[in-house]
């Protein structure tokens, strides 16, 4: 189902609707009073973003929050989040600087900020059932070797649960040193884990897993159930995100874009739920 524009700015027409929405998702339609114990009592200050009771107690919504030291409106802010959440590829900032009227430094700043919280939410809860464990390389085209070893490049890892989550770690080598502590950490032992033939995976029968590898060096794609092509299409989309909408991400901030492409697949839900969930979750 669409989230459509329109539908959007009926729902949040200005910042004071914003900011009801938040007040209620944080302390319920009828909060209670910590200092006169009354229940439902508060009412919107006209001055500031913050609400008061008949006592004279004030709630501040958007303390804790990304918003709190912000200067850019809050409308501006819930505006971005619907486009994070209704896009399949990302935003850059320079389109953020164009859908909200705002200096290209705050666009940046806007997007990175609701990146790092999109990864908070998502969180990185273990995995267990079959699991599938790759790698990629990322960082563009670069002379010399490809694939495994390659240089000029950011090692990414990713462990899938078949019919759950993704977790992604961006990871110094490919070597089993680098690679087994982040699987011990958050793959559940007797785990069934596919993988390619890699031999940084050799030993996860030693730690405790159910391990099943096919050959991509003798064009082995799929062995029965054994196969890593959920992960091969997550790089995918991805690496055509990168190169199409974002052109290039640094290595100093890509952990924060892979936490925003795993918020998305793990969520798999329609672009209006995303968008509740995270606004749910401050």
């Amino acid at each position: 189902m669409t989230y459509s524009v329109l539908k959007f700015m009926k729902q949040f027409p200005d910042d004071d609707a914003c900011l009801e929405h938040l007040f209620k998702e944080r302390f319920g339609k009828n909060p209670h009073c910590p200092k006169c114990g009354e229940v439902g009592k508060f009412r919107k200050l006209s001055k500031l973003p913050a609400y008061t009771c008949n006592c004279g107690h004030h709630i501040h919504p958007m303390v804790g929050t990304p918003f709190e030291r912000s200067s850019t409106p809050l409308q501006k802010w819930f505006y971005a989040m619907y486009l994070f959440t209704t896009s399949r590829h990302g935003v850059p900032a320079k389109e953020l600087q164009r859908q909200l009227g705002v200096t290209y430094k705050t666009a940046w700043r806007t997007g990175h900020e609701i990146r790092k919280y999109m990864a908070q939410v998502d969180g990185d809860d273990g995995l267990s059932g079959h699991v599938e464990i790759d790698e990629t390389y990322i960082g563009g085209k670069h002379p010399g070797k490809r694939g495994r070893g390659a240089g000029g490049k950011t090692v990414v890892m990713g462990m899938l649960e078949r019919d759950g989550d993704i977790i992604t770690r961006i990871i110094p080598n490919a070597s089993r040193n680098s690679l087994e502590g982040h699987i011990i950490n958050s793959v559940e032992k007797g785990s069934r884990i596919s993988t390619d033939e890699w031999l940084g995976y050799n030993r996860l029968e030693e730690a405790g897993y159910v391990h099943k590898t096919v050959e991509h060096g003798s064009k082995e794609w799929v062995n029965g159930e054994t196969h890593v092509n959920g992960l091969e299409g997550f790089w995918g989309q991805l690496k055509r995100s990168i190169r199409g909408t974002h052109i290039h991400v640094s290595p100093k901030h890509l952990a924060k874009y892979l936490g925003e492409f795993e918020y998305r697949y793990n969520m798999r839900k329609t672009p209006e739920i995303m968008f509740d969930r995270l606004l749910a979750s401050f």
